[in-house]
């Protein structure tokens, strides 16, 4: 995104631009004393605002491995299919690395899925299944990610216990709050009200 344009940021008495690049943002500063409008300053003060806060919003490496691990400690025995409702499709899914992800067939289910190494599966934007009359299989499905993937051959199917996952999440979340605050120190007690 180039941020000086004649439409949004006029820039008055220029004698060059130079161009900055953040993430995937790209800002082009007026150098030599040109000067700005203030629509123009604020704009570029409300983006830079957002991509900070995007970037704080974001889960860090450590939040998402205490994730994986909190659903693979939640899963139970493998199971050779699980069913999608027709007409419902997917009610949400959660990549938790390149060879593992949840799927919620409904808010209240949940399978944790193995697969073999899948391109993109990181950072896609949407999940498909193959299936046979609704039922998606161990050895026989795939995962579908985006055009120019290969499809992801599934290798375990494992339900999540949502109960012990939320507990399990929330066990993980104190342990990493205690070690925190004071290494070697025990939990604080509950407050009683």
């Amino acid at each position: 995104m180039v941020l000086h344009d004649d439409t949004h940021c006029p820039v008055q008495r220029g004698y060059g631009f130079q161009v900055i690049a953040i993430a995937a943002l790209t800002i082009t500063v007026p150098v030599e004393g040109a000067v700005m409008s203030k629509s123009c300053l604020s704009l570029i003060g409300s983006m830079l605002a957002g991509l900070l806060a995007a970037c704080s919003s974001m889960p860090s490496a450590q939040d998402a491995q205490q994730r994986q691990a909190a659903y693979v400690a939640a899963a139970g025995t493998p199971v050779r299919s699980f069913r999608l409702v027709l007409g419902d499709g997917i009610y949400s899914w959660e990549p938790l690395d390149d060879t593992q992800l949840v799927v919620y067939t409904r808010p209240t289910r949940a399978y944790l899925l193995d697969t073999w190494p899948c391109s993109g599966l990181s950072f896609t934007n949407r999940v498909g299944f193959t299936s046979f009359a609704g039922e998606v299989s161990v050895g026989f499905d795939k995962v579908l990610t985006a055009r120019g993937y290969l499809p992801c051959a599934i290798k375990q199917i494992r339900p999540v216990d949502l109960a012990r996952f939320k507990l399990e999440k929330e066990a993980r979340r104190q342990a990493d709050v205690v070690a925190r605050d004071s290494p070697g120190a025990a939990p604080a007690p509950a407050a009683s009200h």
